[in-house]
């Protein structure tokens, strides 16, 4: 590879958005099968997404539906605070129509763009701005189409769409610590929910989520670069602390409200909400320390409850996307952990066994379930890193998608929507299937990588380890063991190890400066079995043995050289970075570790607890597993490692007291280290001029720290 390739993918990673802009993605297929919707934006380089409708009646033809350059004018986007937050909680980076809602027929849709709120006739090809008061957040259309919810100001809002107004507020914050609509921080974050208000199939009335977060203890984010500018101040509900209370209530359009009754003391969180034509509201509530959960139906008319399913665990329950949901004939469809392994059950039958891992639902029709899944612990062959899409239903289980990579889909009656992303192939392939058969692809106008990775997927160690190796390209056998470099996320809930090509180019462009790259995959991560994930209970540094389990394992078929090994990760992948540094300085010779979690107690609630419990009644695993609290920081017989350790200083997530917490114990302790803190950067991964000169520094730091500059 040449110098300017060398340089080249930096720049290029950090203007594509990692090869994400000008992809299409969020699909809804329409229930008469004849339009798909999508966002898409117009390259690979322009973040600004726009609607779009792919005619299957009419040729399969693509048309724009909403262009938020010519809908603005031309003005750059403003973004209010509210919108900010629900951007971190989300990870998205892009711009323009970054998200949107349909009514039942897919004939509507509503969005917002710069605070405020548009529909889009998605038959006619025109949009037009609905004037309401703003920001306007999280616009809804109702199943008819004649009315659009919304959040403002922390109220929920509805108007109508005919063009005559009506807008009115259903219900109002009673002071400023309450939202009416809006998922709080700990929904978002690390439950999976990202919306708070539900249409009735009907139109009639709404199910509303009240959020008051006056409990949560409040914490400032100072911008050290402005001095000038207040610090801003978040309610972060930290392990141990109080969270917020959430509540439902049934708004009628006719301004009659009723309470939603359930033990919140008990269960107070609001996991899932399911409404559909096919039964009463279902609603997935959890106790706080997630060993048990509650599917119940709600009474519309009284707003009380009934209790349709229980599920309890010993360690935790996992929380799985499109579950709960009703089937067609009124059975409750869930995913369950049964037997050792993650299990599709419809009413009181389970219909997956131990040769597939469940993912998530998908779409539940009339005669099957659509699933993503992967291989189980009992499937005939290994499929390491692949992510496939099935039907289920009561005479078996059949694949839907062909071939290694990881594949999803969105399905309305006839349609499906496929994507596909193979390891040989970069980008994501998105075909249109009709009973089965193609029909069309969605034409992607991402950029091509400057490179492809040298990828192997194999497994290591005693435990079998997923791993990822990537080799230099013009690497031959013969040139002697190159030094290594870990890159994991290595955590709960981020598989890394993925048969796709543009997931690995990052590994693959440092492995052509020189390293071997290994990406593993140990317990904690998804994807194997629920044992698998759950084996990290109290002791998250189970993922560091076996990160090192990994390494060994592959020692003996890779040209590794274990004199000389690195590692770098960012959040999780941070902790675990820094983690390898202090407490196995004898296998790790360096570290990156970027917003890495330090004093585990300062992350949130529902995340940490989940793992560890609550810190005041389980101190001693929270210190054993935290950094700061580490005997290796002042054991003097372990070797002083270099680290960098990377962080944003707006980071709301992982706030940057993690970092400095553990600077000061590290300089306390003697041992000196880099911190380069980056100013405005959030959670996030930076994007532009600052990711790409990340990753240069990154290699600069590796090389020195290794003796290979």
């Amino acid at each position: 590879m040449t110098s300017r390739q060398q340089l080249s993918f930096p720049r290029q990673y950090a203007r594509t958005q990692r090869y994400t802009l000008g992809v299409p993605r969020a699909f809804t297929v329409s229930p008469d099968g004849s339009r798909v919707v999508f966002l898409r934006s117009p390259s690979g380089t322009d973040r600004a997404n726009r609607l779009w409708v792919l005619d299957l009646a009419d040729g399969a033809r693509e048309r724009v539906a909403a262009d938020p350059d010519a809908l603005l004018g031309g003005a750059e986007e403003e973004l209010s605070p509210e919108e900010r937050a629900r951007r971190e909680r989300s990870r998205e980076g892009a711009g323009g129509i970054v998200g949107y809602a349909v009514d039942g027929a897919v004939e509507l849709a509503a969005f917002a763009l710069s605070g405020r709120l548009f529909v889009a006739e998605l038959r006619a090809g025109t949009a037009r701005e609905l004037r309401v008061p703003g920001p306007v957040i999280d616009p809804r259309p109702s199943p008819d189409g004649r009315h659009v919810a919304y959040v403002s100001g922390g109220a929920l809002r509805v108007t109508g769409t005919g063009g005559d107004g009506g807008d009115r507020a259903l219900a109002e914050p009673e002071d400023e610590n309450v939202t009416y609509g809006l998922a709080e921080f700990i929904a978002a974050e690390e439950m999976g929910r990202s919306r708070g208000f539900w249409w009735s199939p009907e139109s009639d009335r709404l199910l509303v989520a009240r959020a008051d977060d006056s409990p949560v203890q409040r914490w400032w984010i100072s911008d050290p670069a402005h001095p000038d500018r207040e610090p801003v101040k978040v309610a972060y509900p930290a392990a141990g602390t109080a969270d917020a209370e959430v509540s439902l209530c049934l708004l009628g359009l006719d301004g009659t409200r009723t309470e939603v009754e359930w033990d919140r003391t008990r269960y107070p969180y609001l996991a899932r909400v399911h409404w559909s034509s096919d039964g009463a509201p279902l609603l997935l509530v959890q106790a706080r320390d997630q060993r048990t959960q509650l599917y119940l139906a709600v009474d519309t008319a009284s707003g009380t409850t009934r209790t349709v399913h229980v599920d309890e665990d010993p360690d935790w329950l996992e929380l799985l996307g499109g579950v709960p949901a009703w089937a067609p004939d009124g059975r409750l469809v869930r995913i369950a952990d049964e037997g050792g392994a993650r299990v599709l059950a419809v009413g009181d039958r389970t219909l997956t066994g131990a040769q597939l891992h469940l993912r998530g639902v998908l779409d539940v029709g009339e005669n099957d379930v659509l699933v993503s899944a992967s291989a189980g612990e009992e499937a005939a062959e290994a499929e390491i890193g692949e992510i496939h899409v099935y039907r289920v239903n009561e005479l078996g289980v059949e694949r839907v998608s062909e071939g290694p990579g990881v594949h999803s889909a969105v399905r309305c009656g006839a349609v499906t929507v496929l994507a596909s992303a193979r390891p040989g192939e970069p980008g994501t392939t998105v075909r249109v299937l009709r009973d089965g058969k193609p029909v069309t692809e969605v034409a992607s106008y991402a950029e091509r990588p400057v490179l492809s990775p040298r990828l192997t997927l194999t497994e290591a160690g005693p435990h079998r380890i997923p791993c990822a190796v990537l080799l230099p390209r013009d690497y031959e056998e013969g040139d002697g063991p190159l030094p290594v470099l870990l890159d994991p996320y290595g955590g709960p809930h981020g598989q890394r190890v993925v048969a796709a090509h543009n997931p690995h180019l990052t590994s693959q462009w440092f492995a052509e400066q020189g390293f071997a790259v290994v990406v593993a995959d140990g317990r904690g991560a998804p994807g194997r079995s629920p044992g698998w994930e759950k084996a990290v209970k109290d002791r998250l540094t189970l993922t560091l043995d076996d990160q090192i389990e990994a390494l060994h394992g592959l020692a003996d078929r890779f040209p590794l050289d274990l004199e000389r090994v690195a590692m770098r990760g960012w959040s999780f992948g941070g902790y675990l970075a820094a983690m390898a540094v202090l407490r196995r300085p004898d296998v790790f010779h360096a570290a990156v570790a970027g917003a890495p979690m330090s004093d585990l107690r300062l992350y949130d609630t529902h995340y940490m607890e989940r793992y560890l419990g609550l810190p005041q009644e389980a101190p001693e695993v929270y210190a054993a597993n935290s950094l700061i609290t580490d005997d290796g920081l002042s054991a003097p017989e372990n070797p002083t490692r270099p680290l960098m350790i990377i962080h944003g200083l707006a980071d709301d997530n992982v706030v940057a007291a993690h970092t400095l917490k553990l600077s000061s114990a590290l300089l306390a302790a003697g041992r000196p280290h880099e911190v380069l803190p980056l100013t405005g950067v959030t959670h996030m991964t930076p994007q532009e001029q600052v990711a790409e000169n990340l990753l240069l520094l990154q290699v600069d730091f590796l090389k020195r720290s290794l003796g290979l500059a």
